[in-house]
């Protein structure tokens, strides 16, 4: 019994030490962190093929140089373009996203960032409504009489 108090005792003593030391690294973090000014892009009611690029303007809030590892859309209509080079701490930069505005009707897309941020991976979107493709207007055709040929004549 005096064994298994002893233990008991040893193993709530080392568990205290350790949430003591977390609490230490929690107060001061190290790292990139990548923080967004807006995480959803409304581009509002556009036209039918009309310009669709957009941007995600983004800080580094960390004290290390974020990387962006990877961007990527949810379907094939999202092209996103991410930063290559490192983004110091303290400096902006931005993700320009083109979406195919010759798709009508409402959308909402999502673009994948991963980076080597304290969360690596963050989820921002965009959504708006395509216009429908406008009708192309025609002339009328003006009838005509039919033309007859005279045989007799070879006319």
């Amino acid at each position: 019994m005096k064994r298994l108090t002893l233990i008991m005792s040893l193993f709530c003593l080392s568990f205290v030490a350790f949430s003591q030391g977390n609490d230490a690294t929690e107060a001061s973090p190290n790292g990139a962190e990548i923080t967004f000014a807006n995480e959803t892009v409304d581009y509002g009611e556009v036209e039918y093929g009309s310009d669709g690029k957009r941007q995600f303007t983004f800080t580094n809030t960390g004290n290390e140089p974020l990387i962006i590892t990877s961007c990527k859309g949810s379907c094939g209509c999202t092209v996103p373009k991410c930063p290559t080079e490192p983004i110091l701490p303290g400096e902006t930069a931005n993700i320009d996203v083109k979406y195919d505005t010759k798709r009508p009707g409402p959308f909402t897309k999502t673009i994948t960032v991963r980076s080597n941020a304290g969360s690596s991976s963050k989820i921002v979107k965009i959504k708006g409504t395509v216009k429908a493709k406008p009708q192309e207007v025609t002339t009328p055709v003006k009838e005509s009489s039919p033309v007859f040929i005279d045989q007799k004549k070879g006319q």
